[in-house]
């Protein structure tokens, strides 16, 4: 799974699943586009990458914006005049409430950086992975795919849901340009998302459901690393994906087979 001479843009690359992506990316022999909110948290991941040898950059922007997305393509272009990889990692799990409690402004806020910044992800990186081909991977969730007993998340899993028709509609459509699209689920994994989430009166949408204790099978109930999902993106960003498209993939250990 050799990516020497690519090029890889990871969003929401400051932490996470998309800083173990852009490490793990870089290691294989890619040049990353650490591309995020937070120029401190970016600017760490570049060293990192730099000091084990490889090649990165920062790319401030906010996804959910077209011109700041249109900008960041073009400085990628100019500082290395190609594309290949783009994963579309960046998102929030927001607000979950209640449908009667979540305000409108909490709903617009998820759509439009979970789904919407996944459509600008890709759209403005077309001029670009259209000169040879490449691979776009999209973060959805086990929530909206294949769980829906997350109480109050309905903002979150419309949007991930979304994501796949999305994946799955740009596979067909790009196929031509031999752009591969595909999309990964990750159940619980160790990052800080879920301190970022507003929840708000769960108890009031939840519906009474007991799980044996441990609710992720293949490992007695404990959460995947990061690392994991990277090695996951760094299958679906190399050759040793190349005839899949259009395929959405769960990491979960199991976990959305139970609890779904």
């Amino acid at each position: 799974m050799d990516l020497t001479g690519r090029v890889a843009v990871i969003t929401g690359a400051g932490s996470g699943i998309g800083a173990a992506a852009a490490r793990r990316l870089a290691s294989a022999g890619a040049r990353v586009a650490a591309l995020g909110r937070t120029r401190d948290e970016l600017e760490r991941i570049v060293a990192q990458i730099a000091e084990a040898g490889g090649e990165g950059m920062v790319v401030e922007a906010d996804i959910s914006v077209p011109a700041e997305m249109e900008r960041a393509y073009r400085q990628i272009e100019r500082q290395w005049g190609r594309l290949d990889i783009v994963f579309a990692n960046a998102g929030i799990n927001g607000t979950w409430a209640p449908l009667d409690e979540l305000d409108p402004e909490d709903w617009d806020e998820t759509s439009a950086i979970n789904l919407k910044g996944t459509f600008l992800t890709v759209k403005y990186a077309l001029p670009l992975l259209k000169a040879r081909g490449g691979s776009v991977i999209v973060t959805s969730s086990i929530n909206g795919t294949r769980v829906f007993s997350n109480a109050g998340a309905s903002a979150y899993a419309t949007t991930k849901a979304g994501q796949v028709a999305f994946a799955k509609m740009a596979a067909l459509e790009l196929a031509k340009h031999r752009i591969r699209v595909n999309v990964i689920c990750p159940g619980a994994i160790e990052t800080q998302i879920d301190e970022n989430t507003d929840k708000q009166n769960l108890e009031a949408a939840r519906e009474p459901v007991e799980f044996p204790e441990g609710a992720i099978p293949l490992t007695d109930g404990r959460p995947g690393s990061p690392e994991q999902v990277a090695e996951l993106v760094l299958f679906l960003a190399s050759d040793a994906s190349s005839h899949i498209t259009g395929t959405e993939i769960w990491i979960d250990g199991g976990q959305s087979l139970l609890v779904g």
